[in-house]
Parts: structure tokens; sequence; C-alpha cells
């Protein structure tokens, strides 16, 4: 039996920044073309608005309609249920985000992001809990979905056009994370440990958890800000290539010595150093370094946008 071929996908999170216009964007692109520019460039974006309040179901057709074929993108779940909650009692919070049109995007539904906050430890039963009440195909989140409250009401999505598989990492901000049992829970269901690149604030831990992996860089010295040097960009490619080959690369940070099945991974990764208008330009620099085309820095990429002017592109960093 052949060998199932990976991917790769590397994007940016989010996607409307006003420092970004006149720099990534070109000036007299309009604000609402902004995320049809950016998919033809990315071939996968972190949609981060599903974090901060529910989505309405006709923003996801948006977004799936502005974006092109092939195009995947990951959904940031709710703060209600990870940091206000902080996974107590979230069944209906869940039914109610899953039915607030995430399964419009259909074909563009990715892997769920799920993020916690620096001051949420790491607690065993209300990881399982969560982890069992997780969906893991789009019928059973369209079940789930229908469970919402009236919060919901007249406003649900609950339908899904096919029924797919479904994806979930987690993010970690607090050293009680660095615990064997808290990878050997992730492995159980098969949940990815988000490796994140945060300047050392915050623990970098390497555990493959996973039969996929999920990095999101968010900087290497100041938060949010600072970007990727050649040299870094090439480190982190050797460990995207490693993990996508099924490896592990041979200085893996990690917490449990246990090393993960040999089988071929698909790899997302997002740049959320965005301050200074770096995420873009270092995303589409890490490109080729992993044997993806150019997204076309110094030129107009795959003929991105109608319209928009050729030579838009800033010059190539130095």
């Amino acid at each position: 039996m052949a060998k199932r071929a990976s991917s790769v996908r590397i994007g940016i999170s989010g996607w409307r920044y006003v420092p970004w216009r006149g720099v990534f964007y070109p000036k007299d692109l309009a604000q609402k073309r902004e995320l049809e520019y950016a998919s033809r460039v990315f071939n996968t974006i972190e949609l981060n608005g599903s974090f901060y309040s529910l989505q309405r179901p006709e923003n996801y057709r948006a977004w799936r309609e502005a974006t092109p074929e092939g195009f995947v993108f990951s959904i940031k779940g709710s703060r209600f249920i990870t940091h206000m909650r902080k996974l107590k009692d979230v069944a209906t919070p869940l039914a109610n985000f899953l039915a607030s049109g995430i399964l419009a995007l259909n074909e563009k539904l990715g892997p769920f992001l799920w993020q916690f906050p620096p001051q949420f430890g790491f607690d065993e039963n209300r990881f399982k809990d969560f982890f069992r009440l997780l969906p893991r195909t789009t019928a059973e989140a369209a079940k789930l979905a229908r469970r919402h409250d009236e919060r919901l009401k007249g406003r649900a999505w609950t339908k899904s056009d096919a029924d797919r598989p479904l994806r979930h990492a987690v993010e970690i901000r607090h050293e009680t994370f660095r615990d064997e049992r808290f990878i050997r829970l992730l492995r159980q269901w098969n949940v990815a440990l988000v490796v994140a690149d945060t300047g050392g604030k915050w623990p970098h831990m390497e555990d493959v958890t996973s039969d996929f992996a999920y990095v999101r860089l968010h900087g290497p010295e100041e938060l949010y800000a600072s970007g990727y040097t050649d040299q870094g960009l090439d480190w982190w490619a050797d460990r995207i290539n490693a993990w996508r080959e099924g490896g592990e690369p041979p200085d893996s940070k990690k917490v449990s010595p246990a090393k993960p099945k040999k089988i071929a991974r698909d790899v997302y990764v997002y740049f959320d150093n965005d301050v200074k208008v770096r995420a873009p330009f270092d995303a589409a620099a890490l490109y080729p370094r992993v044997g993806l085309p150019d997204p076309g820095i110094g030129r107009n990429p795959l003929e991105l946008v109608p319209d928009v002017p050729r030579g838009y592109w800033p010059a190539p960093r130095k």
C-alpha cells in the first residue's frame, strides 16, 4: 500500500490589520477584498474572530466564497469556553459555538485551535471531559450544534454538506502542562499539542501527539512583533519537514520520552508576529524552504485578484 502523502499549509493568524495596508496589501485594495487577496497568497489562514465572539452563518458563507478552491481555514475556539468558563460546564457553549455557522465553510473547514490563558493550569479531569465532548466529524458537530440554546434561535447553522473528519489542537501557556499525563491524554484523544514560539514567554513543547502537527510562530524575541531571520526560518523548515515525514527533530524539546508513530503528518503553520507587518513576509519566505511554490515576493503572486495593479509588493527583505 502506498504511503499517504502529507501536506504543509502555511499562513497568517487573521488578515485584517490596519498597518498591513499599503505594505502587504496594495494601497488601493478595498478592505472588503483583503481576504480575497490574502487567500491567494497563502493556502490557509487562522480565523480568529471566532475567538472573540459568535460569528454568523452569513459571515462564514462569505469567507468561504471569497477564497479559492483548495484553501482551508483553521478556526480559533471561543474564549468563552477556554478563558471564561475554563472548560467548566461547556456543553452548551460548545453547541452554540458550532451552531454559529462554522459548518457553512464546508470543505474549507480545517482544524480547530483551542488556546488557553496563562493563568489556567493543567486540570486533567476538565480536559478529559472537554476532549470527550469535542466532535470528531462534521456529522457529529452538526448533531451537537442542534443542542444550541435560545441565544442562537433564528441564526443557527446546524447542517453539514458532507461528513468529514475534524481535527483539534491545543495551545497552552502554563508551566503545569509540562506533565507526561497531559501528553498521554492528548495522544489518547488524537489532539495536537501546538508548538508555539513565544520568545520564551510561555512553554515551548514539541511532543508529537496527533496525526497532524500545528505550529504558531508569535515571534522569536519580542512577542507578536519580532521577525524571523533566514537562519531562523531554515531551523523551522527542518522541523516541519521532520514532522511531515513522520519523525521528529533530533533535538526536540519534549516532555515525554515516548516516540510518535512514524506516519506522514499534515503540518499547519501560522505566523502571528503581525504588529510590525512581519507575519505575511515571514510566512511567504517559509514556503520554498518546505518545497512549496514561492508565493511571489516582488511580483503579483498568482495573478491574484482582478484589478489589482502589478508591482505592488515591497522589495524583498535583506
